[in-house]
C-alpha cells in the first residue's frame, strides 16, 4: 500500500535556486561526534529512505575545528568528504555543505575540554563570556580573512561535489549580527544595518566562489526578546531589515531556527521544555522570516508527525521541513510514510540523552529508541 498520495506536498518535487529537490524533508545539520565511517553510514541510511536533502554540518572555515570530523583543509579530508558525497548521491539524494565559523578560540576551548578541570557547563559559559571580545575587538585584517577562508571552503566544496552551501547564520555569522554581542563602532557594527554586514559580506564572497549555478541558503538564527531565547542571531523585530539584505547578497532559501548562544535545551529542546513544548515549535519564527520574503523557507523545530508536515507544506506556511532527531530515531521515517507503516515508526522522544546530551557528556551518539 501506497500512502504517498496522502501526503502529496511532502512527497512534491521543489525547487532552491534551480536546484530540484524530490520531496520537502531535509535532513538538518547535525553534530555527531562519530568516527567517520560511522557518521556516513549513518547518513547513507537517511538517504536512502528518500530524504531528498541532506546538510552536512560543521564543515568549517577553520582548520583548527572539528579537525576529527569531515572537512576540505587537507588532500586527504577532501577526498573522504567528497567520497561521502558521492555515497549520498548514489542514494538518490542532493547533499549542502554548512560552512560554519566559529566565535571564540577553538584551541583555548579545547584545551579547557580536554584538561577535565571544567564541565561541558562551564566550558560553554566560557565560551559565551568570550564571545564579545572576540567579535567587538577583531581586527579589519582578520575579518579580511575570515571572509577568505568562506570563499576557499565554498570552492573546496563545490569541487568535493556539493551541490549546494549553507552558511550557518549562527555563531560567527549570529555574533556579529547580534547587539549582545558585537559593540563595534565601525561599518561591521554600530546599527542593525551595521550588524547585518559581515553576513552580506559573507554571503557575496561564497557567491562569487561558487558561481550563480550553486544554491546559497542562509540558517538564520532567530532570538527573541519577551520571553528571552538566544543571544546571538537577529531579534525578531531585526528581520525586516537582515532578510531584505541577505536575499539582495545572494541568498536563495532561508533554514530559520532559534539562535544559539542560550541552554542547549533551548536550541535543542526537550519534551517538557516550558516553551518550547509544542511540535514546529520554532515555526513562528519561519513565518517571520516568510512575511519578508518569497524564497523558499525550510523550517525545524520538533517536527516528526506527518499529518503536521503536510499541512505546514501544503498550506505554504514552509516550503520544507527539516529533520534531526526524528530521523536520528528512525532513519527509515520516510519509507515509513511512502509505504502506508506509519505504526511502525519510531518517533523520537525528545529526551536528548543520547544524542544532544551524548555530545554534551563526550559519550558515543546514538539514541535511546535505538
Amino acid at each position: 500500500r501506497n500512502e504517498m498520495s496522502n501526503y502529496p506536498s511532502i512527497f512534491q518535487p521543489r525547487s532552491i535556486g534551480g536546484l530540484t529537490l524530490k520531496n520537502g524533508i531535509v535532513f538538518a545539520p547535525t553534530t555527531m561526534g562519530l568516527p567517520k565511517p560511522e557518521h556516513a553510514e549513518k547518513l547513507r541510511r537517511i538517504a536512502a529512505s528518500g530524504v531528498a536533502l541532506l546538510v552536512l554540518g560543521d564543515i568549517s572555515i577553520e582548520p583548527t575545528f572539528h579537525e576529527t570530523g569531515f572537512h576540505l583543509h587537507t588532500p586527504e579530508g577532501c577526498e573522504e568528504t567528497a567520497n561521502l558525497v558521492e555515497l549520498l548521491h548514489s542514494e538518490g539524494a542532493k547533499v549542502s555543505a554548512q560552512l560554519f565559523g566559529g566565535d571564540y578560540d577553538v584551541r583555548e576551548v579545547m584545551t579547557r575540554l580536554k584538561s577535565g578541570k571544567f564541565s561541558p557547563d562551564e566550558v560553554r559559559e566560557y565560551m559565551n563570556e568570550a564571545v564579545v571580545g572576540y567579535v567587538t575587538d577583531m581586527p579589519e585584517e582578520r575579518i579580511e580573512q575570515l571572509l577568505e577562508r568562506y570563499a576557499a571552503v565554498a570552492r573546496a566544496a563545490c569541487e568535493a561535489g556539493f551541490d549546494m552551501m549553507q552558511i550557518h547564520g549562527d555563531r560567527l555569522n549570529g555574533s556579529f549580527s547580534s547587539g549582545v554581542f558585537n559593540h563595534r563602532e565601525d561599518r561591521w557594527g554600530g546599527s542593525v544595518q551595521g550588524r547585518a554586514q559581515f553576513a552580506c559580506a559573507v554571503v557575496q564572497a561564497v557567491r562569487q566562489a561558487v558561481g550563480a549555478g550553486v544554491p546559497i541558503e542562509y540558517k538564520l538564527a532567530v532570538r527573541q526578546a519577551e520571553p528571552k531565547y538566544g543571544n546571538a542571531g537577529v531579534l525578531l523585530e531585526e528581520l525586516p531589515v537582515f532578510v531584505p539584505l541577505l536575499e539582495k547578497n545572494g541568498v536563495d532559501s532561508f533554514h530559520v531556527s532559534l539562535a544559539n548562544h542560550s541552554a542547549l535545551m533551548d536550541t535543542i529542546p526537550v519534551r517538557q521544555h516550558p516553551y518550547f513544548k509544542e511540535e514546529g515549535c520554532f515555526l513562528p519564527y519561519a513565518d517571520a522570516v516568510r512575511a519578508l520574503t518569497r524564497l523558499p523557507v525550510c523550517g525545524v523545530g520538533k517536527l516528526h508527525t506527518p499529518a503536521f508536515i503536510e499541512q505546514a507544506l501544503a498550506s505554504g506556511r514552509i516550503q520544507f521541513a527539516a529533520m534531526s532527531r526524528q530521523l536520528n530515531a528512525d532513519d527509515q521515517w520516510l519509507e515509513k510514510v511512502a509505504g502506508g507503516r506509519e505504526s511502525e515508526i519510531r518517533t523520537c522522544v525528545y529526551c536528548n540523552r543520547k544524542c544532544a546530551g551524548a555530545l554534551q557528556r563526550h559519550e558515543p551518539f546514538g539514541c535511546v529508541l535505538s
